[in-house]
């Protein structure tokens, strides 16, 4: 690796990997890089340092990351990498070996990466620098513009429920969030920043508050007050934390938006029970009857994982079974990783064949797609309104997402970007929604 002086030092690189939350947290390294004189590389140009911000949900999560790695490498053999998130927190040893790699900082140590690169830069050891990865229990929240138009908000970070299979409690540390004062504050920045649209993250937002005695519920009743934002929206949200209370309350809020995300991860009760989830397929069907009979116009998303420990073939023909009947919107599956560290390991002896795990993958897959079909259908020629998105696409349309989170393609000036519109959703083209301003 080529010694750099920090004079020198000016371009970085940004690679994102995994859940809305870690883009939450790159878009807030970004601006704090800036404030350090550091500015986002542009097109063309040769970054100084890149930093990638993992995942390790999966084994292929971690694959990917390290390919990545790799290949910033060879294509910038001057430039040093620095790891941050989950990958880097689970396996710090693994990242540091990675070529180019110059600092590993864990989930918690993304707040002070800036400050640990402009160190490693100043004490020019060219050694890799491997952050403390104990102290994942500390939060800081953070409220940054993602794409150019959305702003995500963290609220909460950390998980208490430790899944079977799951690896997010080691990454993340326990469940912590923010203040709700504090919270509120960044919000009313975003709206005054000009933004009209936040996204709520974290890694388990509905245990928000935990711990203390205000809760989730209490968060977006006060977000909803802020002035100038609005439309919000609750990235994940476990089905046994959204009440029928929020549900209803959401049907008649001012700016949160009718879309839901909930995980499943199983249709068959035996599964769920040896995942450790905390709850059964009877509440998980209760709470997306609720939303429907309040908000029938809802997008409701669904987590689902394939192939796991446990899954014969008679309990995956129940998930497939359960996941038919309910009236959502699209699936979001993935196969089975085996995680190291995890009780499923220990706890659970039937194995899935990888065959079998993405056999199933597919079927599901097959079901998101006409689900997700059904659901846009119902839309094609009704008005809805749109939030334009900033990127404009090679033949000059924007995209924007409808209220109820339909995607859509118009053709429209760019000066409508960051604002809301009225659209009719005139037809599916392809993989595409085409929708005209009026």
């Amino acid at each position: 690796m080529t010694n750099q002086p920090v004079a020198l030092f000016r371009k970085a690189l940004y690679h994102t990997f995994g859940c809305k939350l870690n883009f939450a947290e790159t878009s807030s390294l970004a601006k704090r890089m800036e404030t350090l004189g550091v500015s986002r590389v542009k097109e063309g140009e040769t970054p100084d340092i890149i930093i990638v911000n993992s995942c390790s949900v999966t084994e292929l999560a971690d694959k990917k990351c390290r390919q990545a790695i790799r290949s910033f490498a060879r294509k910038y053999p001057a430039a040093v990498i620095a790891v941050t998130g989950c990958y880097a927190q689970l396996k710090p040893t693994e990242a540091a070996a990675l070529p180019n790699v110059a600092i590993v900082a864990g989930a918690e140590q993304k707040g002070s990466l800036p400050e640990m690169i402009m160190e490693w830069f100043e004490t020019h050891d060219n050694e890799t620098a491997v952050s403390k990865l104990a102290d994942i229990n500390s939060f800081v929240p953070s409220c940054s513009r993602g794409d150019r138009t959305r702003y995500f908000l963290k609220v909460q970070d950390g998980c208490n429920y430790y899944c079977s299979y799951c690896t997010i409690p080691m990454a993340r540390g326990r469940s912590r969030s923010g203040q709700i004062e504090d919270i509120v504050s960044q919000a009313r920045q975003a709206a005054a920043e000009g933004g009209k649209e936040i996204v709520i993250t974290g890694v388990n937002i509905g245990d928000f508050g935990f711990g203390r005695k205000d809760n989730f519920f209490d968060l977006i009743r006060r977000l909803d007050e802020v002035e100038g934002i609005e439309r919000y929206r609750i990235s994940s949200i476990e089905p046994n934390l959204l009440t029928e209370e929020m549900i209803k309350w959401v049907a008649t809020s001012r700016a949160f938006m009718p879309h839901f995300h909930l995980p499943l991860q199983s249709g068959d009760d035996e599964v769920l029970k040896l995942m450790r989830r905390r709850y059964d397929t009877s509440l998980y069907r209760h709470r997306v009857e609720t939303i429907r009979e309040y908000i029938p116009d809802a997008f409701i998303g669904v987590d689902l994982i394939t192939g796991v420990r446990g899954e014969t073939q008679d309990r995956f023909e129940n998930s497939k079974r359960f996941v038919e009947s309910l009236p959502v919107s699209r699936l979001h599956v993935f196969p089975y990783s085996e995680r190291p560290g995890t009780r499923a390991l220990t706890e659970i002896d039937h194995i899935v064949s990888q065959e079998d795990k993405h056999r199933r993958c597919h079927e599901m897959i097959g079901i998101s797609d006409k689900k997700l079909a059904d659901f846009t259908g119902r839309f094609i020629g009704t008005v809805r309104k749109v939030l334009v998105e900033h990127t404009a696409h090679s033949d000059g349309t924007l995209s924007g997402f409808t209220d109820n989170y339909i995607k859509v393609k118009i053709n429209a000036d760019i000066s409508l970007a960051n604002t809301i519109v009225e659209a009719r959703l005139d037809e599916i083209r392809g993989e595409d929604v085409i929708a005209t301003v009026i």
